[in-house]
């Protein structure tokens, strides 16, 4: 039992742990953490992860992006994957293909994909399944 307490404790920390590319930083490769992501320099490549990427301003991606949450201040180009919510502040530019559960737009940003909601797509599928069982009934 002890040894369970130990381990729950080691994937919170592994999963409470944040990246941070700083400012001025480029990256060119293949990056996987179970942690978050705080970009604000460039990742050319792919990115990975369980946690939630945030992209400052200065920040940029130009690969692939595979993960649950994102927050864009800045710079995105090429596919990105999210289970979770996509949010883009006014600032953000993002080009490419993109896959979601959810998205969040402010005013000013540039939004520039081709783009399939997941979340919605389940919406409608459970909305037809309840109109069809009330035909039924």
């Amino acid at each position: 039992m002890f040894s369970d307490s130990k381990k729950n404790k080691q994937m919170a920390e592994v999963t409470s742990s944040q990246n941070i590319i700083a400012k001025g930083t480029k990256i060119v490769g293949d990056l996987v953490s179970e942690g978050d992501f705080r970009i604000d320099g460039a990742v050319n490549g792919s990115i990975k992860t369980r946690g939630k990427v945030v992209v400052g301003k200065s920040g940029s991606i130009t690969g692939v992006l595979e993960g649950t949450d994102a927050y864009f201040e800045g710079f995105f180009s090429g596919k990105l994957a999210l289970s979770g919510t996509l949010t883009l502040k006014s600032t953000a530019v993002i080009e490419g293909e993109v896959e979601i559960g959810k998205l969040a737009v402010e005013p000013g940003a540039t939004f520039n994909v081709s783009c399939a909601m997941q979340g919605y797509k389940k919406e409608l599928q459970h909305a037809g399944q309840q109109k069809t069982a009330k035909k039924t009934a």
